[in-house]
């Protein structure tokens, strides 16, 4: 071999590194077989029953190929079949978790971590260039999706464990300061079968994207220099998912009670005035106080202005610092008043100034700007804003992208735990399962 990697009389370093790691780990998956002979065969102490609750029998033992971190392998275990309604098991999947794959755990990992961050085809090339492991895009596609309806899985019955879990007694200490939950949604491009029936913005008022729901829980107990809530290091943990506003709402319910809801002295709820996210924030958090973004509500006086005063720009900026600073202060009754008396009587004119009037009128006890900053409390909600971009924007909507429903939330689901700092306590609980 040495021979062999001599370049002009020199040694090809890096081709002896590659030659002696193929050895390596040629030797570490024989090993590898050897070590799981006398798993999944032989005589069990119980017998195996399907799922119909019949015995089943033993067909005796056959192969299967597991791809593994160090090579393929071949592994051998016992057959049972069920007499009643013919399904068959094999223990010895279930025992190293290879049921309905031929990927080792250990691989599946990487892959699906790999998935979350990359794309598919990077996935594979990454696998291939680092560590010797050859996965074709389609299967990378695979893994991590597949990975990504487990965790969701996993993640489903925590939620509905927390669900029903009660509060406890008013006497119990609260060791967390100010509990934040911000909500937002943002849209992920669809395969044009994902779209058929669906209105959108495009010209023809055709839909290219569904949106996904996003949320987030973080903590805040100290202040900075200037007195402005500071955001608790390593404090976020995100959830999200394309579905509708009624599960979106349990979904981030039991994120914020596993985040602790119950322990916090403090619980604000932050977003835009979308009827979506209030109907979340009054059914869902009652206890919270409820804050409409700061800048999402200066894009309404914006757009209030421009209804109002057409192409008169001077206007249109005068009026805007004006009404910015009346927000500012949480004067939205004094800029709802000066807005409205500027309206032409007939109230078939100018509907959209009227429509954005209707929005602070509506939203105006959500509106108390001064009085939450001198709370120190948070009153804008770039947290989730900036999670819809890292969560779901830098992998989902790629140039080109287009995905299914289930696909999509495979990923989100998947990006949710490794943004979450939750990767490691997923694999440990499916280990210990």
């Amino acid at each position: 071999m040495f021979a062999a990697v001599q370049r002009q009389g020199r040694v090809d370093l890096e081709a002896v590194e590659r030659a002696l790691r193929a050895s390596a780990m040629g030797a570490a998956a024989k090993a590898l077989e050897t070590l799981l002979e006398n798993v999944g065969v032989g005589r069990r102490k119980e017998p195996v029953v399907c799922s119909c609750k019949t015995v089943m029998k033993s067909i005796g033992v056959r192969a299967k190929r597991i791809q593994t971190l160090l090579d393929w392998i071949r592994f051998e275990r016992s057959a049972y079949v069920c007499p009643r309604c013919g399904k068959t098991r094999y223990p010895g999947d279930e025992e190293l978790d290879v049921v309905d794959t031929c990927r080792s755990p250990g691989l599946r990992r990487q892959a699906s971590r790999l998935g979350a961050k990359e794309t598919f085809q990077e996935v594979s090339t990454d696998l291939a260039e680092l560590a010797d492991i050859h996965l074709c895009r389609k299967d990378a596609e695979r893994v991590a999706e597949g990975e990504g309806r487990q965790i969701e899985t996993w993640m489903a019955q925590q939620r509905q464990a927390l669900r029903w879990q009660e509060p406890p007694p008013p006497e119990t200490p609260k060791t967390i300061e100010t509990l934040y939950i911000e909500l937002d949604g943002t849209g992920v491009p669809m395969v044009p079968g994902e779209l058929e029936g669906r209105k959108g913005k495009q010209p023809d008022g055709t839909a290219k994207t569904r949106e996904a729901k996003v949320g987030c829980v973080f903590t805040q107990t100290l202040l900075d220099e200037e007195g402005k809530p500071r955001r608790d290091p390593a404090s976020t943990s995100m959830v999200g998912a394309i579905e509708e506003a009624a599960g979106f709402a349990w979904r981030l319910y039991g994120e914020a009670v596993r985040r602790g809801l119950f322990y916090a002295k403090r619980v604000v709820v932050l977003g835009d005035g979308a009827e979506w996210v209030k109907n979340i924030a009054q059914t869902h958090f009652g206890m919270a106080q409820f804050i409409i973004d700061y800048y999402h509500a200066s894009e309404h006086i914006g757009s209030l202005c421009l209804a109002l005063f057409d192409r008169d720009l001077k206007r249109v900026d005068d009026y805007r610092a004006r009404w910015t600073d009346y927000l500012w202060d949480g004067n939205v009754e004094v800029l709802v008043d000066e807005a409205t008396a500027m309206l032409p009587k007939d109230p078939n004119a100018k509907k959209d100034a009227r429509t954005q009037i209707g929005y602070f009128q509506k939203n105006k006890a959500h509106m108390q700007y001064a009085e939450y900053r001198k709370k120190h409390l948070f009153i804008g909600s770039g947290v989730v804003e900036a999670a819809c971009k890292h969560l779901v924007g830098s992998r989902l909507k790629q140039s080109g992208m287009e995905w299914t429903v289930q696909g999509a939330n495979d990923i989100i689901a998947l990006r949710s735990v490794v943004l979450s700092n939750r990767m490691e306590e997923y694999w440990e609980q499916r280990a210990a399962a």
